[in-house]
C-alpha cells in the first residue's frame, strides 16, 4: 500500500504534465496542420484535425518568396552572436575574476538595461543611426540586437566564471600566463556551457526581433524574416497555408538549436545559483 501510493502520484503527475504539454504545443501543431491544408478546405466547418489531403504548395511559395529574408536573418543572427561573445565574455571574466572597482554598480546597470522597453531603445537608435548613416543596413541591426544580448551575456558569463576555481587561474599565472592568455587558454575553454547559452539566446533574440527591424530596416534591401512574414501577411491575407508555412519554416532553426543545445543551456543558466 505504501509503495503503490508514490507510483500513483507519479503517474498522475506524468499524466498532468502530458496534458499541459499537449495544450501548450497544440498551437504549434495547428500551425503545421494549416500549412498543409489545401486552400479550398481552409473554411471547412468543422475543420479537419489532421491534414487528410496535404499540400505543399504553401512551402513551395515560401521557398520562392522568403529565402532572401531567411538568409538575412541568419546573417544578422550570426553577427549578433559574434559581437555579443566578443563583448560579453571578456566583460564577464573581468567582473568575475579581476573584480574592478564599481563592479557592483556595473551589475546594477546591466539589470536596468534589460528593463528598458525595446521600443524606447529603437527610437533612440533611429536618431543615432540616421545621423551615422546606418539605417537600412544588416550590420546596424547586429549592433542594435547586441545591445539586448550583451547585458544578459555579461551576467551569465560572470555567474559561470565566478564558479571556476581561483587555483586554476593562479596556476596559469605561475606558469607565466598573463591576463589575456589566462582568459583565452584557461577560462574560456572551461566556459563552454556559458558560451553555448549566450550564443543561443543571442541568436534567438536576433532571429525573432521585429521592433528594431521594423524601425531601423523597414526600407532596406536586406530584411529579416520577421519583416518578411509581416509583409507576406499583408500581401497574402487569404493564403493561410502559405502564411502558416512561412511561420513553420521560420520556427525550424530556433527549434533545432533549442533541442541540440538543451543540456548546455540548462547548465549555463543555472551556473552560479549554488555557492559552495
Amino acid at each position: 500500500m505504501t509503495a503503490t501510493a508514490p507510483r500513483r502520484r507519479g503517474a498522475r503527475t506524468t499524466a498532468l504534465g502530458i496534458v499541459l504539454t499537449a495544450l501548450m504545443l497544440f498551437p504549434v501543431y495547428w500551425m503545421l496542420n494549416v500549412s498543409l491544408t489545401p486552400q479550398q478546405d481552409m473554411r471547412k466547418s468543422p475543420p479537419d484535425l489532421l491534414p487528410l489531403h496535404p499540400t505543399f504548395s504553401g512551402y513551395s511559395a515560401v521557398l520562392h518568396d522568403q529565402l532572401p529574408y531567411l538568409a538575412t536573418s541568419l546573417l544578422i543572427g550570426l553577427g549578433t552572436v559574434v559581437l555579443t561573445l566578443l563583448l560579453a565574455a571578456p566583460a564577464g571574466y573581468a567582473l568575475a575574476k579581476l573584480r574592478p572597482r564599481g563592479s557592483g554598480l556595473l551589475g546594477l546597470a546591466l539589470l536596468i538595461a534589460q528593463m528598458i522597453p525595446g521600443i524606447v531603445m529603437a527610437m533612440g537608435f533611429y536618431a543615432i543611426f540616421l545621423n551615422l548613416g546606418m539605417m537600412n543596413t544588416w550590420w546596424g541591426l547586429v549592433v542594435a540586437d547586441s545591445t539586448v544580448a550583451v547585458p544578459f551575456g555579461v551576467m551569465i558569463f560572470t555567474a559561470f566564471m565566478s564558479g571556476i576555481p581561483d587555483e586554476l587561474t593562479a596556476a596559469a599565472r605561475i606558469d607565466g600566463a598573463g591576463t589575456v592568455r589566462t582568459f583565452w587558454s584557461v577560462v574560456l575553454p572551461v566556459s563552454r556551457n556559458a558560451l553555448v547559452t549566450v550564443s543561443l539566446f543571442s541568436f534567438l533574440w536576433a532571429w525573432s526581433d521585429f521592433v528594431f527591424a521594423n524601425t531601423l530596416d523597414s526600407g532596406g534591401t536586406l530584411r529579416p524574416i520577421t519583416l518578411g512574414i509581416y509583409h507576406y501577411i499583408g500581401n497574402n491575407n487569404q493564403e493561410w497555408n502559405a502564411i502558416m508555412a512561412t511561420a513553420v519554416v521560420a520556427s525550424v532553426p530556433a527549434a533545432l538549436l533549442l533541442v541540440l543545445a538543451q543540456r548546455y543551456v540548462a547548465a549555463g543558466v543555472t551556473a552560479g545559483a549554488v555557492k559552495d
